[in-house]
């Protein structure tokens, strides 16, 4: 009996070793972001697609056939186009996207739970020729495979991985995180392609995170809807308004305990908005007690003579 629960202690020791990423839509440290957040100020508006196998082990002729490229168009609102195994959809917008405070863009899948996750690459270009990847990484075990039916995925062991939030909530994306990539303007970004993840573990099909693991995710799925399901691509900062660059000031930290600190020089109304859409504080100072606030993802408006710009926060203890 003792053995026994040793045992269960050191299975859950690793599981919590293992989930060092955020949560599923929720919970408390998530990144996920709902779609009607009024954080998003455009949305793709041209996609080309390039449809994917379904079964990527038999190929022929046989390729996903659920939706069309334009139902990648738009606000998220459910309508999707599957991309199959190993299918590309190129999104295009009216106006650049620009590298701003925290997240810069979401993307949206349609998966009907937080333990069925179908998963993408995601990478962007300044040029429309040149693209570079978000570094991705799995945590998921690839001893064995995840099953087309299986409800075994985790949004905790995953990281800028497309599609790792149920349907109705975006996985956010930060430019900043490719300042120092070669041939690319994180200020000017004009395509962000999704590219759908091989969920085989096997060597011979398998696509791998930035560590060399073998993505785990439902595989084989042979069906019209096989593969990453697009919903949209949602953009927080866009160069559609220089204004919103410069009444954006910068923040810290994020994610915040008890205080953010904004930055000297900015004079306007700060608010914090929950997801439901409620204003839950609102400020004029440069540093902000948020103490009493509850853990979660909020939306931080900056306004100033009239002009106002968002960005996110996620308040953690």
């Amino acid at each position: 009996m003792k053995k026994g629960l040793l045992w269960i202690c050191i299975i859950c020791l690793l599981a919590n070793v293992n989930a060092q990423f955020a949560g599923p839509a929720g919970s408390p440290n998530t990144t996920a972001i709902p779609a009607d957040s009024n954080i998003f100020v455009a949305w793709a508006s041209k996609c080309d697609l390039q449809r994917g196998w379904l079964d990527i082990r038999k190929r022929g002729n046989m390729k996903a056939t659920l939706g069309l490229a334009k139902d990648a168009l738009g606000k998220a609102e459910g309508y999707v186009v599957s991309l199959g195994d190993s299918g590309i959809a190129t999104l295009q917008f009216l106006k650049p996207i620009y590298n701003g405070p925290s997240w810069d863009f979401a993307v949206f899948e349609n998966s009907f739970s937080d333990n069925f996750l179908e998963l993408a690459f995601v990478e962007v270009s300044s040029n429309g020729k040149d693209f570079v990847r978000f570094l991705a990484t799995c945590n998921q075990s690839d001893t064995m495979q995840n099953g087309p039916f299986d409800l075994t995925s985790r949004p905790d062991l995953y990281n800028n991985l497309a599609g790792k939030y149920r349907g109705g909530f975006g996985t956010p994306f930060d430019l900043n995180e490719l300042k120092d990539s070669s041939g690319l303007n994180i200020n000017q970004i004009t395509h962000v392609r999704i590219i759908d993840v091989v969920g085989s573990v096997s060597d011979s099909f398998a696509s791998y995170d930035m560590n060399g693991n073998p993505i785990n995710d439902p595989f084989p799925t042979p069906f019209s809807s096989c593969g990453f399901d697009l919903d949209a691509v949602g953009v927080i900062h866009s160069t559609a308004s220089n204004k919103n660059i410069s009444t954006s000031p910068a923040y810290w930290p994020n994610p915040a305990n008890n205080i953010i600190n904004i930055e000297k020089g900015f004079d306007g109304i700060v608010e914090l908005v929950n997801p439901m859409g409620q204003v839950v504080l609102r400020s004029s100072k440069n540093i902000i007690d948020v103490s009493e606030l509850a853990q979660g993802l909020y939306s931080l408006r900056f306004t100033k003579n009239g002009i106002s710009s968002s960005s996110l926060l996620i308040i953690s203890r």
